[in-house]
């Protein structure tokens, strides 16, 4: 294995790596998950290890009663030779079921991305993971809000997926006055009707916004021009909320559908985000594959061959292929100073690239000599 793997890499390995231990079952409670904080000595770890070994000998199932003496003793048999990192780690052990009434005892030793806090000894017929996969949640979260003067949708983009939160409709008049009314008396109830209707939306977002504001990296607002410029400059957020707002983007539609138009025309402002880069990265292979075919390969072999003669610039990698395969290729990229991209399947040009091309597809530096 490489010494060395980008950041993405090693996020998608070590969701890997829970996935595989989610599917870990044990009998009664016998799967060990233990936790270490970096700033927890071994020697203490060691001390409570060996009292609940000393305890386990209560338990009155005589297989539950050694599985859990063996898995314990396992732990405590490594432990004696490892340091822990700045992160801390987590310790799994027990014995796992395997078919047939039998089982096998496996130990398996996580480093985590993000710190542990807390210490953690936890008995169970699965091992605890939570803490772990709330380190795999998306940080950035980005509220989202698309209006005209008919209707308003609140949601939120929590890294590649859009939540739609609420849905508003307004009672401001259609612009044809009824028979009866002085047109500068209707258009007077008009402007209160949107007034009310622009501080019922900025309510409503307050409402569920100002909860996640720490989270929030920033709003974006869609809608038709000028409605979204009034509502931005109005100030009918929150005045914590109204300083986050990256800017004003032109959208068809103002139900839940502008959600996600919303999100696709702001890339720029997005373009930090996964989505957004895997999208980009999947525009230009396809562009290049309809305009200059000898600049893309796809599909394993070719892939390989381009790679070994150092002709790839970007590997695309689909999140969906085995996570062996990932891994391969991603150690055959490496040696030959490719840059490498996990694609996820969360959006249509990356299912397109799983469905169609195999899961692997690549840019290329040049354009190889077929001859």
């Amino acid at each position: 294995m490489p010494s060395k793997f980008s950041k993405d890499l090693k996020k998608y390995e070590f969701k890997k790596i829970l996935e595989e231990l989610k599917k870990k079952r044990g009998r009664g409670t016998e799967l060990i998950s233990v936790y270490i904080p970096p700033d927890r000595q071994i020697s203490d770890v060691v001390s409570h290890l060996r009292e609940e070994h000393g305890q386990a000998s209560n338990i009155k199932s005589k297989s539950t009663r050694t599985n859990v003496q063996s898995a314990l003793e396992s732990i405590l048999s490594r432990l004696k030779y490892l340091e822990v990192p700045e992160n801390g780690l987590a310790i799994f052990c027990g014995a796992i079921e395997v078919g047939g009434g039998k089982s096998n005892l496996e130990t398996y030793i996580v480093e985590p991305p993000e710190r542990i806090n807390s210490y953690i000894y936890h008995c169970d017929s699965s091992f605890l993971l939570e803490p772990l996969e709330r380190m795999l949640e998306e940080k950035d979260k980005y509220g989202l809000i698309v209006l005209d003067k008919k209707e308003a949708t609140i949601g939120i983009l929590h890294g590649k997926l859009v939540e739609p939160l609420r849905h508003l409709t307004s009672n401001v008049p259609g612009k044809q006055r009824k028979g009866g009314q002085s047109a500068p008396r209707f258009q007077r109830l008009r402007e209160i009707a949107v007034e009310e209707f622009y501080q019922r939306i900025g309510r409503h977002a307050n409402e569920l916004f100002l909860p996640e504001k720490g989270e929030l990296k920033g709003i974006l607002i869609g809608g038709p021009s000028p409605t979204k410029e009034e509502f931005i400059k109005g100030e009918y957020l929150h005045y914590e909320l109204q300083r986050k707002i990256v800017g004003a983007f032109d959208v068809a539609y103002t139900d839940e559908s502008g959600l996600f138009e919303l999100v696709d025309k702001a890339e720029d402002a997005l373009a930090e985000l996964d989505l957004i880069k895997e999208k980009r990265l999947m525009t230009k292979f396809l562009k290049l594959l309809a305009h200059d075919e000898e600049l893309v390969a796809y599909g394993e072999a070719e892939v390989r061959k381009m790679l070994e003669i150092g002709a790839v610039e970007t590997l695309l990698l689909s999140e969906g292929l085995p996570h062996e395969k990932v891994m391969e290729l991603s150690e055959l990229a490496e040696a030959a100073g490719t840059n490498v991209e996990l694609i996820s399947k969360d959006f249509e040009e990356g299912l397109q690239l799983l469905k169609a091309f195999g899961g692997v597809a690549a840019i290329l530096r040049y354009k190889p000599n077929k001859g």
